[in-house]
């Protein structure tokens, strides 16, 4: 069964810290590179932050230097560790594979950052 289960989200102030996981199921995980998206509300999904299966990463330029994307193929796990939060991160954070298939995704985790 393919399947993809975000978790880790939550309420946090301002400049404090969150860490995101993708629990994935389903080999066709295993050899993709993976990523993770945002919706805030309103807005349309964004990417966020990416990783290759040779862990090259990438970021969208706000979260540069705050946000570090990881990989445990063992655990067959994704994460997202969120630094200096700020409000502009709230949202619906969601884990795909790259680039994302729209039949894989997931119920998300919510993020929400008071300032």
């Amino acid at each position: 069964q393919v399947q993809l289960v975000e978790s880790g989200g939550g309420l946090v102030q301002a400049g404090g810290s969150l860490r995101l996981s993708c629990a994935y199921s389903g080999s066709l995980f295993r050899f993709n590179a993976m990523a993770w998206f945002r919706q805030a509300p309103g807005n349309q999904r964004e990417l966020v932050a990416r990783i290759r299966l040779g862990g090259d990463t990438n970021y969208e330029d706000s979260v540069k230097g705050r946000f570090t994307i990881s990989r445990d193929h063992a655990k067959n796990t994704i994460y997202l560790q969120m630094n200096s939060l700020k409000p502009e991160d709230t949202g619906d954070y969601y884990c795909n594979m790259y680039p994302p298939h729209r039949a894989y995704w997931g119920h998300g985790t919510q993020v929400t950052v008071s300032s």
